[in-house]
């Protein structure tokens, strides 16, 4: 049984069932309730009940992130080798990056517009600068010291050609895997039509199993969402949040807008499809996206539901959500503009518009040389600051040490626009390949 016919008799089954997206969300709504009361009661044996559950969700992205490597690199090599034509791989990729570098410029510029018009760092008290410095200062100064190990955009470009293959696809490195899988996906295309499709066959299989392992795993998925949410809220509760309150609703007011003007905009004119038909159908990707804080992670779900759900095609999206959610972060790079704003606001006073230029090519570019780093948005953050706090005498972790307190909160809402942003770009690119497809008709 292939696996579009597995879900198909599952779907079968569960016609009555409650849906996935909407257990889901009932399980976030109730881990956040458990951990405001946890944490804004002093409720200790609940807070620690919550906190001893974490291994839970924990385990369930483990288990999920197991599933990535193999399914990327089968969805990659069968898209690649199906292809047929090799420069219909150059274009896709070509209008991929663009695409990707076009709407993280924007995302940046969107939060600068934000942070000019509202300043969140003005009205900063003196007396949470100097908690928020004392709390985190130490924390701050790790991530600076993260940031100045990793390496630089040249080095990540290097980096992506394997000199050993297996030993990337044993340490996960998503890049020089993508591509090796292209490569290979080449390779295969230029075989004699008997051989092709005996190894196409092969990880085709390949894919479809992982697929329903994903469909396995995500039964897990409220569970885990609820010990995941119910720790962070328990652990950090509202006392941080209130201190950079006016910072918190600048990013998540350029998040919205981004969505609401540059997807919708992207959706509607570039794809061709109805918007809110859209964004009901992903939903339940972003759902996970914002539980889990990590776009490799939800990378199955993701893909699973470009598939099935937008009935994107494979070899569009086994390529773009791949690379998406290893270079595209629309929704980092806004929150960078906004940080570095806001650290510059309460430690300098004023950034000049040349500076703020500069912040929207370095996150722009920062965004790709930071792929596959752990803590990748606090990465291009530091490399960010030292560039705006270059010649000040500020060190960039105190600026770090200022925001650390929210950071889990806006990582998860940025992680579930960085998912968005990549099922969007799916679908412009399928529609552009389409109408090409279109054009050599009719000029032939």
């Amino acid at each position: 049984m292939g696996y579009r016919q597995y879900r198909a008799a599952s779907c079968t089954l569960t016609a009555f069932a409650m849906q996935l997206y909407t257990k889901i969300t009932i399980a976030l709504i109730l881990g956040v309730v458990a951990g405001l009361i946890a944490n804004a009661l002093a409720i200790d044996p609940l807070a620690r009940l919550l906190i001893a559950i974490e291994p839970i969700g924990a385990a369930w992205i483990r288990l999920i992130t197991m599933v990535v490597v193999p399914l990327v690199f089968a969805s990659l090599i069968v898209g690649t080798a199906s292809l047929g034509d090799i420069t219909k791989l150059g274009r896709i990729g070509s209008k991929t990056i663009v695409y990707y570098l076009a709407t993280t410029a924007i995302a940046v510029t969107i939060g600068l517009v934000l942070s000019n018009l509202i300043r969140p760092g003005s009205g900063m008290s003196p007396e949470a600068l100097e908690s928020l410095r004392s709390s985190y200062m130490a924390e701050g100064a790790s991530r600076v010291t993260l940031a100045q190990d990793t390496p630089g955009l040249v080095d990540v470009l290097m980096n992506m050609i394997p000199r050993n293959p297996v030993a990337a696809l044993a340490a996960g490195d998503m890049l020089p895997i993508i591509f090796f899988a292209i490569f290979l996906g080449a390779a295969i295309s230029a075989l004699p039509t008997e051989r092709r499709d005996h190894i196409v066959g092969f990880f085709d299989g390949l894919n479809e199993a992982c697929m329903v392992m994903i469909h396995w795993i995500m039964k897990l998925a409220p569970y885990a969402v609820f010990a995941l949410i119910g720790a962070v809220i328990a652990r950090f509760g509202l006392d941080v949040l209130r201190s950079l309150l006016v910072y918190v609703v600048t990013v998540l007011l350029g998040l919205v807008l981004h969505v609401a003007i540059t997807y919708t905009a992207a959706i509607k004119l570039l794809a061709r499809r109805a918007p809110r038909e859209f964004f009901r159908k992903i939903r339940g990707v972003q759902l996970i996206a914002f539980s889990t804080s990590s776009s490799n992670a939800t990378l199955p779900l993701t893909m699973e539901t470009a598939e099935e759900e937008l009935e994107i095609e494979k070899e569009v999206s086994s390529f773009v959500l791949p690379l998406g959610a290893t270079i595209n972060m629309d929704g980092t790079a806004l929150y960078q503009a906004v940080a570095t704003m806001f650290i510059a606001q309460v430690l300098v006073g004023h950034i000049s518009l040349t500076a703020q230029f500069g912040i929207v090519l370095t996150a722009t570019l920062a965004s790709i040389g930071a792929a596959g780093v752990p803590s990748a948005g606090i990465v291009i953050l530091v490399v960010v600051l030292e560039g705006v706090l270059a010649g000040s005498g500020i060190d960039p972790a105190a600026g770090i040490a200022l925001i650390l307190g929210v950071d889990r909160i806006l990582d998860m809402c940025r992680t579930a626009v960085n998912v968005t942003g990549d099922l969007t770009a799916a679908a412009v690119i399928e529609r552009s390949e389409y109408e090409h497809a279109l054009r050599g008709a009719g000029g032939g």
